[in-house]
């Protein structure tokens, strides 16, 4: 029988650092596995076909990202009532959490299917890659079902301490995907799809491993039959948690959406030089969600357990953290950008130099930024674990608002040094906003917790 951990006793840095790590480990093979998927497409398919798979990330991280966020939204509940020893009630919360979740299966992913062409459309995906964009999206849809499983699962989990298992699950993942990679494009010569399917495929292995140890070993998320019964009251608290937090993943990608539509309109050329760099961004900034991630856990299990000088003192250290990193990488994306954009590209591929200087200056760009991204996610998800997701999403809100107005009035004047400096903009501004609305919400749960 595999423990369950409380973080609500005990040195709190060092409890959020070895929180934390299996969360980063995890974030990385999961973006190790993007990154090799984007090194044999690119590669192997050339890149016109590492544009077709980049040409539609921004309304991925819409739709996964909305699917992610409602996972993490309906862990929030689990994790207050573990926090205070409310076994019963926190499977209710689990089970009409299973319930929401398989209706938003069916819903996203007809809807997402259908609209596919005209989302490609929308983002002015040059003609001659739109054919591979668009099969690799409906697959990618496709395996809507297998994304949300992962996430749901593996949200329990760490909502009761053990952060270990779903990144060791994700491992086993990421080299499935590889090995599958491998086959579908260079074996079955199956080009952009089979690099889509790979992905769905071992996506859907990991969510299988979680249910089957979660089942075994985990009792105490075990759903019995006293408590399967599906509450209007109980999923209202689920949504009203879970749907801010998506909807602040998918408003951020709207604005990310904007940016990419007018990327993709100034040519193959800085749609593939974009492709590379997302990819060296996702992976990045893996450390930042997964501090985030901690910290947030950390919260709701201490706000459960009613002790707000330790959720004020693990948002802090969290934060400093996250800072740190981020100024320690970004250093690195200055001066290695685009070295580091060479394992997408192939230096001898039609184009090669002008895609490589693009992806470059646009991860230095970066790069001079990437500490406000440590503050950033740390007090938004902190906000979240507290139970203000509704707060939180104005963060997601000013992100977009920022490269949306970037992307619609200076890119059409300066081309692609604005597409450059969009991402900046946003994080700024939803900087100043977050770290402020994460003071009050700190102090409100403080006032509440020392009034019950």
């Amino acid at each position: 029988m595999a423990k369950t951990k409380a973080m609500t006793e005990g040195s709190i840095l060092p409890q959020i650092l070895k929180f934390s790590i299996p969360l980063l480990l995890g974030n990385l093979v999961q973006q190790t596995y993007n990154f090799i998927d984007a090194m044999i497409v690119g590669n192997v398919l050339g890149p016109n076909a590492l544009g077709a798979v980049g040409a539609s990330s921004s309304v991925q991280f819409l739709v996964l990202g909305m699917c992610i966020g409602l996972c993490l939204g309906f862990a929030v509940p689990v994790a207050q009532r573990f926090g205070a020893g409310e076994y019963e009630s926190m499977r209710k919360y689990i089970y009409n959490a299973y319930i929401l979740t398989f209706a938003g299966a069916v819903i996203i992913t007809g809807a997402c299917t259908l609209a596919c062409s005209t989302i490609l459309k929308i983002l002015q995906t040059p003609s001659d890659i739109f054919s591979d964009a668009y099969s690799y999206l409906f697959i990618i849809f496709l395996g809507i079902p297998c994304t949300l499983l992962y996430n749901l699962l593996s949200s329990n989990l760490r909502a009761v301490g053990d952060s270990t298992t779903p990144f060791i699950f994700l491992l086993i993942s990421a080299v499935l995907n590889i090995v599958l990679d491998l086959t579908f494009i260079i074996v079955f010569k199956m080009g952009v799809s089979g690099a889509a399917l790979a992905t769905i495929s071992s996506q859907g292995v990991s969510g299988i491993l979680c249910a089957i140890y979660m089942t075994r070993k985990f009792p105490v998320l075990r759903v019995q039959r006293g408590v399967q019964r599906f509450s209007w009251r109980r999923a209202r608290t689920l949504l009203a948690m879970g749907i801010p937090m998506g909807l602040q993943y998918s408003i951020t990608a709207i604005g990310s959406m904007v940016m990419q539509s007018a990327n993709n309109g100034l040519g193959t050329i800085y749609t593939s030089a974009f492709s590379a760099a997302m990819r060296i961004k996702q992976m990045t900034m893996c450390p930042f969600d997964a501090i985030a991630s901690a910290v947030s856990t950390f919260a709701g299990q201490n706000y459960g357990a009613g002790k707000p000088d330790r959720i004020k003192r693990g948002i802090r250290e969290g934060a400093l953290v996250g800072a740190g990193y981020g100024v320690v990488i970004g250093i690195i994306l200055i001066f290695f950008g685009q070295e580091m954009s060479m394992a997408f590209i192939n230096k001898n591929a039609v184009n090669a130099t002008e895609i490589l200087a693009a992806a470059g200056k646009y991860l230095a760009c970066l790069g001079f930024f990437y500490w406000s991204l440590g503050l950033l996610n740390t007090c938004r998800l902190a906000v979240q674990g507290l139970g203000y997701s509704h707060l939180a999403i104005i963060s997601g809100v000013i992100e977009m608002i920022a490269r949306t107005f970037v992307s619609l009035v200076f890119v059409p004047i300066f081309k692609f040094n604005a597409i450059c400096f969009a991402d900046q903009t946003a994080w700024v501004t939803a900087t100043i906003y977050s770290c402020v609305i994460c003071i009050y919400v700190v102090r409100k749960v403080t006032k509440t917790i020392k009034a019950e």
